[in-house]
């Protein structure tokens, strides 16, 4: 963009006051705080109810900025830069917005709706890029400031433009239509966000369809409503011929009508007719928002007459969408500033500001990857990325990628990489201390894994772990097995969330048999720890078991589709005698083989040498609950009688396990060669009588942020769902249910403990807080809080809640810090 600063007079229908009338200008501002400000900057003085940013223009003036879109002109400023007097700043954003997006003609596609905005927008790109130059809204910039913003950065390379527009109440979609002008409407879900700015939801609908007023098509779910607000939209913008692109499950009559949808694990397989001919898609996930945002998409390829072939290949690579920046502490007292899912240069600009606004060191890195579709050429933009560098006053750069690395010398003190394994490889050789780092790459570089190296999990909240009661608890369950019995230790989920690595070395000191995790990443993290014990995985997904051949880790296979599948890959890399671990489904009806697949298993297992059948197991679903003590035993029976046919029929003696935590103690008969100990090792029984015998493993600790009083009357947290009755103490802790405390817990159900005090839990449990009643204890700020531990215990939240110690345990979230010792 270079526009020449008087030309904009007439389109922002300003008055001039300048002198330097040859001023060409080549970016937008708004933000007084970007070090990307300078002398070709035109600063547009924004003023709200809280924030007047006519205040921040001699600061401005200072730094070399010349050029200002106002509403007046600060004292002590007239002619002392250029200034374009405006009625109002928003309306001339908008207006400059305007016009630079009718100096272009290309399809653009408008997104609105309450919800699946911005994930439907990050898809179509995602789906369309290998064919177009796409300009799109960096990450939600869907507001009255955003979308202009977003528009603006529009260049003569582009040739398809996505961007989004939210509305909050009425008159504003007017203004965000003449902006964006889309070709191609999507209308997203219509929910309930924003409900407060509209009369009712037909009104909502109503002014969300403005922007689609010169659309010549609108992609949308067909339902009554949205029908009715769609007829008389038409019958009021009668524009030119306009094509109505529907899609339902149920209304025949819509152009893609979808006849059959069917949910396996995290797929979701969809059936859909159009043009009278019937189509399978395969969709990478199975929450129904997901699956509408992507037949959304589906729709858009459609119109845009993509084949089949091509259209079940891009939707299959879908992703989770991450649409924040986060900050979070590193190692050696850096800070991180994670935005590892994208990089294009308009998302750059922000990230870099963001990294100016965030920093907490002097100095400052960025760890950057290849930039896509930027719509300049490689050396045009890597000179712009550079420049953006040297503004922000970035002390180091490190490029990733073949591109960014043939332009490194462009940077000043850069190093560069090919790829991010190279970098990691690297890693320990860069010395990373007191900087604030960017980590910004396209998701195809997978710095979410850089991120992890360099993030700290540092927080006031720690979960202790006693490795001596650990220990402890591993011991009883010993005492209670054959001398013969092996011991398989399960250790997914994080530890049951009190901490994999630390608690697997521990285990492996006290030689145990086996070590079980739920998922082969987990598998890999033990294996790449130092982990020398045999490692199960139970549920093994077919596009791991690559990984879990090069890592020595052993599946669990539990249907002949996983079998043949691992048995292909087995065969391709020339394995012999692989251990695989044989689950039969005796009556919990998860996972396994049923009785009535056992001889094609065996028909199929017969003569292979590729692998071993190192232990065939099952698992009780009522080994707890001594009501169902008849079906527990039935379910033994029919695994004594499956495993030994798979036995005599094989000719093969394997281990044989099927007792979990709860089975040690209540069926001592049934330990077979091996028996699984999960729960039980951090300290829980469903048996009261053993509880005893049973040492607490994790205490969930923080501490007081803030103490107050309330006077009768006051309310506490969300909702004011406490009032106090008289003048009471409240302690502020920072926990809350995004650390995994349940909401359940709050509003004087549960408690935590200070000073051996019971101190209920008052109002709501929010994200990151929750509040106590103190008025009956000597407590300060710093003062330490027993969220749980001895007390209360995890069983009693959780009977409390009506749910399992598990669900407790496993919900405490990685960002708390655990903390080992003896």
């Amino acid at each position: 963009m270079s526009v020449n600063l008087k030309s904009l007079v007439s389109v922002l229908h300003a008055e001039w006051n300048g002198s330097d009338t040859a001023v060409f200008i080549d970016h937008i501002s708004i933000d007084s705080r970007s070090l990307q400000n300078g002398s070709q900057t035109l600063f547009f003085a924004l003023s709200g109810v809280n924030n007047d940013a006519h205040s921040y223009i001699s600061e401005l003036m200072e730094k070399g900025v010349q050029n200002f879109a106002v509403e007046y002109i600060p004292e002590n400023c007239e002619g002392k830069a250029n200034f374009l007097v405006v009625k109002s700043t928003l309306e001339a954003l908008q207006k400059f917005a305007a016009h630079h997006r009718n100096l272009f003609d290309f399809p653009v596609i408008g997104l609105t709706g309450s919800n699946g905005k911005t994930i439907v927008k990050e898809w179509l790109n995602f789906l369309l890029s290998p064919d177009y130059n796409i300009i799109r809204s960096p990450k939600s910039y869907n507001s009255q400031v955003g979308v202009p913003l977003s528009v603006i950065a529009i260049n003569e390379k582009h040739n398809l433009g996505i961007f989004e527009a939210g509305i909050s109440t009425v008159n504003e979609m007017d203004k965000l239509e003449e902006i964006i002008k889309p070709t191609i409407g999507v209308l997203t879900n219509i929910g309930t966000a924003h409900d407060e700015g509209f009369l009712n939801l037909v009104q909502k609908i109503d002014e969300k369809l403005l922007l689609f007023k010169e659309s010549p098509v609108i992609v949308y779910q067909k339902n009554e409503i949205v029908d009715s607000c769609l007829s008389q939209f038409a019958a009021e913008y009668m524009l030119h011929p306009r094509k109505l692109f529907s899609w339902s499950y149920t209304d025949h009559t819509a152009d893609v009508f979808i006849s059959k949808k069917e949910n396996k694990s995290e797929i979701t397989n969809i059936q859909y007719q159009y043009k009278n001919a019937k189509y399978d898609l395969r969709i990478p996930f199975s929450d129904s928002a997901s699956i509408e945002n992507a037949i959304s998409c589906l729709l858009v390829l459609l119109y845009f007459e993509y084949d089949v072939e091509t259209i079940q290949n891009r939707i299959q690579g879908l992703y989770p969408v991450e649409m924040r920046l986060e900050v979070k502490n590193g190692i050696h007292n850096c800070s991180i500033i994670d935005d590892s899912y994208s990089s294009d240069f308009q998302s750059l600009k922000i990230a870099l500001d963001f990294l100016e606004s965030q920093k907490k060191n002097a100095s400052k890195t960025v760890i950057l990857s290849d930039i896509f579709q930027s719509g300049f050429s490689n050396e045009e933009l890597y000179s712009k990325v550079s420049h953006l560098i040297a503004a922000n006053k970035v002390n180091r750069v490190i490029g990733i990628g073949s591109t960014i690395s043939l332009f490194k010398d462009k940077f000043s003190n850069c190093i560069t990489y090919q790829n991010t394994a190279e970098f990691i490889h690297d890693f320990e050789n860069l010395n990373f201390v007191n900087e604030t780092i960017l980590i910004k790459g396209a998701r195809s570089f997978q710095f979410e894994e850089i991120v992890s190296l360099l993030e700290e999990k540092t927080h006031e909240t720690i979960l202790e772990i006693n490795l001596n009661s650990i220990s402890h608890n591993l011991n009883f369950f010993k005492s209670k097995l054959a001398n013969d019995v092996k011991i398989m230790v399960m250790v997914k989920a994080f530890g049951y969330g009190n901490g994999g690595l630390e608690i697997a070395k521990l285990l492996e000191h006290h030689k145990v048999d086996y070590l079980g995790v739920a998922f082969a990443d987990e598998g890999i993290s033990l294996k790449s720890g130092g982990i020398k014990l045999p490692i199960m995985v139970l549920n093994p997904e077919s596009t791991s078991f690559l990984s879990i051949i090069q890592y020595q880790l052993e599946p669990e296979i539990y249907s002949l589709k996983g079998l043949n599948a691992f048995l292909k890959i087995a065969r391709e890399k020339n394995l012999k005698d692989f251990p695989i671990h044989i689950k039969l489904d005796t009556g919990m009806h998860r996972l396994g083989f049923e009785e009535n697949t056992i001889n094609e298993l065996i028909e199929t297992l017969k003569g292979n040498s590729t692998v071993r059948i190192q232990s065939i197991l099952s698992h009780m679903a009522t080994s707890d609950d001594m009501k169902h003590y008849e079906f527990a035993l039935s379910q033994i029976r029919l695994f004594e009688k499956l495993s030994s046919k798979l036995m005599n029929e094989l000719g093969v003696n394997p281990i044989r396990h099927i007792l979990n935590t709860s089975g040690i103690s209540n069926f001592p008969d049934a330990q077979y060669n091996m028996v699984r100990l999960g729960i039980g090792l951090y300290g829980v029984s469903n048996d009261s009588s053993e509880q005893k015998y049973l040492e607490n493993v994790g205490t969930l600790k923080s501490i007081i942020s803030q103490v107050r009083t309330i006077p009768a009357g006051d309310s506490v947290g969300y909702g004011r769902r406490f009032m106090a009755e008289k003048e009471t103490k409240i302690a502020t802790i920072p926990i809350g249910y995004a650390d995994g405390i349940s909401r359940l817990w709050g509003n004087e159900v549960g408690y935590v403990t200070i000073k051996n005090q019971k101190a209920s839990i008052v109002g709501s449990v929010c994200m990151d807080m929750l509040m106590v009643d103190v008025s009956k204890i000597d407590c300060k700020e710093g003062d330490s809080v027993i969220i749980f531990g001895e007390s209360p215990t995890v069983t009693e939240i959780a009977d409390a809640l009506k749910t399992i110690p598990y669900e407790i345990l496993t919900s405490i979230s990685q960002r708390v810090k655990r903390v080992f010792f003896r």
